[in-house]
């Protein structure tokens, strides 16, 4: 990664271009219909001049050549103004093109990106990236194109007429030139890291305000209230500051290029006057249009100085987006399938930890043969889920290795090993659409007769054909209580009957009536299925063949509930603790 702020922007600069390469012959077009936009605006003030010089005095005016230069001119505007509609229509073609692709790689990057990726970065942030920052890019592309393309032929078109009228002036115009690009092209460089710090901001203000509207029940219910409000007022008082200092000072970059193209243009004034007294070759009507030429000349690098702050702006933004498309994906699986699965598994000597100098799980081993219930309990932190994230891939081990009926997960697809998988989770996770929808992700091919039969097993047919419109019913965030959702997820597992269960606190939201039907269908999912379960409920893992009692990453307990409660151990203290008067 560059150090400079320059450096930095000329490296998303030389992303972007890429990614507008794909619409080249539009990128094309788009130039030559500037160019032509340009070329025939700039040869209207030759066209002016002409009549002017037709002018020759009080009482001897050559209506004739007036009229049929004034003409030219008419024709001309109309093309050029033709030339400028065609051109803009493909910039914001091309514009919009360049922004929905760059979101769907984004999204597309979303599903292949580590959990490790996704559990450092908030939610409100990342979707700023997609969202926010994607449509400042379009504004700042969409201002580039209109007015980038059109002021650099405008530039180099000029000189060349120019040239043609008179080669002095137009050699005082280019030596002075530079001072123009000096001062904008200083500004630009120190506003591009203001302009991301600007961006990173916003997007802690998107997951604040995500974070607060989220959980506005539990905001209200313990009166954090105030401390949000004012969490969100210095985050927006950062804001302030941070943009009203970029746009200050990429704001000057306006005026001080106006300062100094005003002076060239003193400077064309008073040589082109000389001339003109001194005798040259130049008329009234060629110095009316080299002054037009030089306000023509210099109009552009104004247009360009305004771009380069929209630009700076856009690929501060840009910067964000590309961060997010390049962080490193998930590592590579091999494409083999894994065949027919048993369920038996073992854990050999696993070591991992989330963070490298913190130490998690240390030399974990397990054997499970298909069918057996293993039950993981203990205290909160002591990493009864982390093993399921490593049973399901969502995190890799930092050494030893996981084995399913013999064969490595590491060396099968993610998607083979999670399909044999049927996972219910504490968190309840529903998408937008209609509760079969939701039922039958894992089974799309599913009948409405099976996913009845699923729902009736997970006892929540009884809610679903009380709604509207029962199966077809669209869900919203607030359509289910979170029973209700937990309900809908386990449906979801007893409609896929895969090999192996992951229960993690699956009936934590659920009433203790229903509870005991729903063990009732799990005892008969669990049949025949290697089952992990986490619980902190100790009563709903009694039948468990084996209880797996975890403390600080390590098993320091094993066996079935009668013979940790004879051992008098601390299972036995934990499960007397639950129960104790």
């Amino acid at each position: 990664m560059k150090n400079t702020g320059k450096a930095s922007s000329g490296e998303t600069l030389k992303k972007v271009l890429r990614v507008i390469g794909r619409y080249r012959i539009l990128l094309a077009v788009s130039i030559l219909l500037a160019a032509a936009s340009v070329i025939l605006q700039l040869y209207v003030p030759i066209l002016f001049g002409d009549a002017i010089d037709g002018i020759l005095g009080k009482g001897s005016v050559d209506f004739e050549t007036v009229g049929y230069y004034l003409s030219r001119i008419l024709i001309l505007i109309i093309l050029s103004s033709l030339a400028s509609w065609i051109m803009n229509m493909i910039n914001n073609t091309m514009t919009y093109r360049v922004v929905k692709d760059l979101r769907t790689r984004a999204i597309r990057h979303i599903q292949v990106l580590p959990l490790k990726f996704l559990d450092s970065h908030s939610t409100g942030d990342i979707v700023s990236r997609v969202i926010a920052d994607a449509d400042t890019l379009s504004d700042g592309l969409l201002l580039g194109f209109t007015q980038l393309f059109s002021g650099v032929v405008t530039i180099l078109v000029t000189l060349i007429f120019m040239f043609s009228k008179s080669v002095p002036i137009t050699l005082l115009v280019i030596v002075l030139t530079p001072a123009s690009f000096l001062v904008a092209r200083f500004i630009a460089t120190h506003s591009f890291q203001m302009f991301k710090k600007q961006s990173e901001i916003r997007g802690r203000q998107t997951a604040l305000v995500e974070e607060m509207i989220g959980g506005q029940k539990v905001v209200r219910a313990f009166g954090y209230s105030r401390r949000a409000s004012e969490r969100f007022r210095e985050i927006n008082e950062e804001l302030r500051t941070c943009s009203q200092s970029a746009v200050f000072y990429s704001s000057l970059t306006n005026p001080c290029t106006r300062l100094v193209n005003n002076v060239i243009y003193a400077f064309v004034a008073l040589v082109g006057a000389l001339q003109i007294i001194g005798g040259g070759s130049l008329t009234v009507g060629g110095l009316s249009v080299m002054l037009n030429y030089a306000n023509q000349y210099m109009k552009p690098f104004n247009d360009i100085s305004s771009v380069v702050t929209e630009l700076q702006n856009a690929l501060a933004c840009a910067a964000r987006i590309f961060e997010l498309i390049e962080a490193e994906p998930e590592k590579e699986a091999p494409e083999t399938e894994l065949p027919a699965v048993k369920g038996n598994i073992d854990v050999r000597k696993v070591c991992f930890s989330y963070v490298k100098e913190r130490k998690l799980i240390e030399n974990f081993s397990l054997h499970a043969d298909q069918g057996m219930r293993i039950a993981i309990v203990g205290p909160t932190g002591c990493g009864k889920t982390t093993m399921i994230n490593l049973l399901m891939r969502f995190y890799d081990v930092d050494s030893g290795d996981i084995r399913v009926d013999g064969k490595s997960i590491y060396e099968v697809s993610r998607h083979s090993l999670r399909k044999n998988f049927g996972m219910v989770l504490q968190d309840t996770w529903l998408s937008s659409g209609t509760v079969r929808e939701n039922i039958n992700i894992g089974r799309p091919d599913a009948t409405d007769e099976e996913i009845i039969a699923a729902a009736k097993e997970a006892h929540s047919w009884e809610f679903i054909r009380r709604l509207p419109k029962k199966l077809d019913t669209v869900l919203t965030e607030d359509s289910l209580s979170q029973g209700q959702k937990q309900l809908l997820c386990i449906t979801r597992v007893m409609l896929c009957l895969p090999p192996m269960l992951i229960l993690d606190e699956a009936t934590s939201s659920i009433d203790t009536r229903t509870e005991l039907q729903i063990q009732e269908a799990f005892d008969k999912l669990m049949q025949g299925r290697t089952s992990f379960i986490v619980a902190h409920r100790l009563s709903t893992i009694r039948n468990a063949d084996v209880i797996l009692v975890m403390r600080d990453g390590n098993i320091i307990e094993q066996g079935d509930h009668e013979t940790l409660m004879q051992r008098g151990g601390f299972y036995a203290k934990l499960y007397n603790s639950q129960f104790a008067a």
